[in-house]
């Protein structure tokens, strides 16, 4: 019996950033790979090891370094693109993964946040999603449309405590998505946010709390469990595939229905 082909067969993708096995980023280069897709990864350069040894798992997968919010970050999405046209021909969706703010500014209040860590965290979290549409942009519009999904939080929404700076540059993040959905609709590039539950990564325990912040959240959203990489993973395929199509400007949560609540009780509470 014929095996049938996978969603995004044939398709090329480029995600930013990879860091480790444990993120978000990892769940969607598996699902992705499933498949079908063909897959570029972006990495900064002290992620270099884990980045290898991950890319062997995914057989035809190619890999460039990529700082952003870095001085180099322009010319380095510049080569990412000749890269991929060169060693590709194409490339159908992107997705931006990368967040960060100085470790200083997830400490004390977020009224006492330096204006060099604000642009910090804005720069990282939210502009770098624009200047990597903006590189593609050229390569996607090649293949008659394309897509391209950033990943983002319920701190940009509604006040997460401790999420602090990062709160604020989700929430541009996410309205840099929907300028660019209306923007490049016309030339059918579709641009989506996928908003994520929380998950025990390595850049998530930087947050003050958080491990009470994930306990917290998996025993009061309405599934009562936090989700997984891979449940990322295949949030972003329906997003990139065909499957949503007519999908853009949306923000799509992944997060066992939490951000559906406004007050809750405890399951140990009578």
């Amino acid at each position: 019996m014929r095996a049938m082909p996978g969603l995004l067969e044939g398709k090329v993708g480029l995600i930013a950033n990879l860091s480790e096995k444990h993120g978000y980023p990892w769940g969607i280069a598996q699902a992705c790979h499933r498949e079908g897709a063909r897959l570029v990864f972006g990495y900064q350069e002290r992620f270099a090891t884990h980045v290898e040894e991950l890319s062997k798992e995914v057989p035809g997968s190619l890999r460039f370094p990529l700082e952003l919010g870095a001085p180099s970050q322009d010319q380095q999405l510049q080569d990412a693109m000749d890269l991929v046209r060169r060693e590709c021909g194409g490339l159908d969706f992107v997705v931006h993964t990368a967040a960060f703010a100085p470790p200083a500014a997830m400490m004390g209040r977020f009224t006492d946040t330096e204006r060099g860590h604000f642009q910090t965290a804005l720069d990282v979290s939210a502009y770098s999603f624009l200047a990597l549409v903006r590189a593609a942009e050229p390569l996607l519009k090649e293949r008659g449309g394309g897509t391209a999904v950033a990943l983002t939080y319920y701190g940009g929404e509604k006040v997460v405590l401790g999420y602090k700076v990062m709160g604020v540059a989700k929430a541009a993040l996410d309205s840099i998505g929907r300028y660019l959905a209306a923007e490049l609709g016309p030339e059918k590039i579709r641009v989506n946010l996928l908003s994520l539950g929380t998950q025990r990564t390595v850049a998530a325990r930087g947050i003050p709390g958080f491990m009470d912040m994930l306990r917290k959240m998996g025993e009061a959203s309405p599934l009562q469990t936090n989700i997984e990489t891979i449940d990322a993973g295949n949030a972003a395929v329906y997003l990139v595939s065909d499957w949503g199509r007519y999908v853009t400007g949306e923000l799509l949560h992944v997060d066992s229905g939490y951000n559906t609540l406004g007050m809750w009780r405890s399951a140990n509470d009578s």
